[in-house]
C-alpha cells in the first residue's frame, strides 16, 4: 500500500504543481503577507538623500519609460512622486520619450492632484514632453523657459509660478531620472552632470543594474533603485506598500512553492529508492 502510493506521489500530475503555483503568486493580491525586503545601499541613499533636502526644494523629475516598462517603473514613479510630497517639495516633471506623455500625466494626477490635493502650478508642474534626447538635456542647462516654453497643457511658462525664478538646472535641488533605457540615466550622467552642478537620482530597470552601478559606485549617482526589487524596498522605506511589495510578495510565495516541490520530490524519491532496495 505504501510503495502505490509513493509511486502515485511520483507520478503527481503537473496541473497541481501550476495550480500551486499559480495560488502562491495570487495570494498577495489578496491576503497581505508583508514579507518586506533586505534594503540595500543604494536605495537606502536614495531615499535618504530626498530626506535630507531642505522643504519646499524644487526637483526636476525626467520619467523616461514606455507602457512595456510599466509593471517595472511605474511603482517607483508612483513612489518618488509620493516621497516629494509628504516631504512638502515641489515637483517639475517632464519626459524625453514619446510613448510616455500621457502616462506620467496619469500618474502626477494621481498622486499630487487626487491624493495629496496639490494645486498645480504651485505645488507641482508637468511639462510633458520635448524630443530631442540629448540635445534637450543640453538645452535645460543653458534655459528650461526656452526648451520648454509651455507646459504639457500649452500653459506658457511665464504664467506659472513655480517656474518663477527658473533659468536652469541651478534653481533645483536635485534630478530624479525613471528610466527604462535610451535616453535615461546614462545619458543624464554624461551630458548634465558632467556639465551642470545638479545631484543626480536614477530609478531603472534591472537589466541596467551592471552599468548603472558603476555610476552609483563613482558617486555620480546620489541614489538608485533597480528593478521591482528596488522599488518594493524604497515602498518600504516609505512605509507605503504598493505594487512593487505585492509583486515582491508573489514572487517570493513562488520560489516557496518551488522549493517547496523540489524537497516533495526527492523525499518521494527517497522513499521509493528504499521500498526497491528492500524488494
Amino acid at each position: 500500500m505504501a510503495h502505490s502510493t509513493l509511486q502515485k506521489l511520483e507520478k503527481l500530475d503537473r496541473r497541481w504543481v501550476f495550480l500551486a503555483m499559480a495560488l502562491a503568486v495570487a495570494a498577495p493580491l489578496f491576503f497581505k503577507i508583508g514579507l518586506a525586503p533586505k534594503t540595500t545601499p543604494p536605495v537606502k541613499e536614495f531615499y535618504d538623500y530626498i530626506e535630507a533636502l531642505p522643504p519646499g526644494s524644487r526637483v526636476l523629475c525626467s520619467f523616461d519609460y514606455d507602457p512595456g516598462s510599466k509593471a517595472e517603473l511605474d511603482p517607483m514613479c508612483i513612489s518618488v512622486l509620493e516621497h516629494l510630497m509628504d516631504k512638502g517639495h515641489k515637483p517639475v516633471v517632464i519626459t524625453l520619450w514619446s510613448t510616455a506623455p500621457a502616462l506620467i500625466e496619469r500618474n502626477v494626477n494621481l498622486i499630487c492632484r487626487d491624493k495629496y490635493g496639490k494645486q498645480y502650478g504651485t505645488d507641482y508642474v508637468y511639462l510633458g514632453l520635448k524630443e530631442g534626447r540629448e540635445a534637450v538635456m543640453v538645452a535645460m542647462g543653458k534655459s528650461i523657459r526656452a526648451t520648454f516654453p509651455v507646459d504639457f497643457y500649452g500653459t506658457p511658462v511665464e504664467q506659472i509660478p513655480l517656474m518663477n525664478g527658473v533659468e536652469n538646472y541651478e534653481q533645483f535641488q536635485a534630478l530624479i531620472n525613471v528610466s527604462a533605457g535610451y535616453p535615461g540615466t546614462k545619458e543624464y550622467v554624461q551630458y548634465v552632470t558632467t556639465r551642470f552642478a545638479i545631484p543626480l537620482l536614477s530609478g531603472a530597470s534591472a537589466v541596467s543594474v551592471p552599468e548603472y552601478s558603476a555610476y552609483y559606485q563613482s558617486g555620480q549617482l546620489k541614489g538608485l533603485l533597480t528593478g521591482i526589487t528596488g522599488a518594493a524596498e524604497y515602498e518600504a522605506l516609505l512605509g507605503k506598500p504598493g505594487l512593487a511589495l505585492i509583486a515582491m510578495d508573489g514572487q517570493t510565495m513562488g520560489h516557496f512553492v518551488i522549493i517547496a516541490f523540489i524537497l516533495f520530490g526527492n523525499i518521494v524519491y527517497f522513499f521509493l529508492r528504499r521500498e526497491k532496495a528492500r524488494g
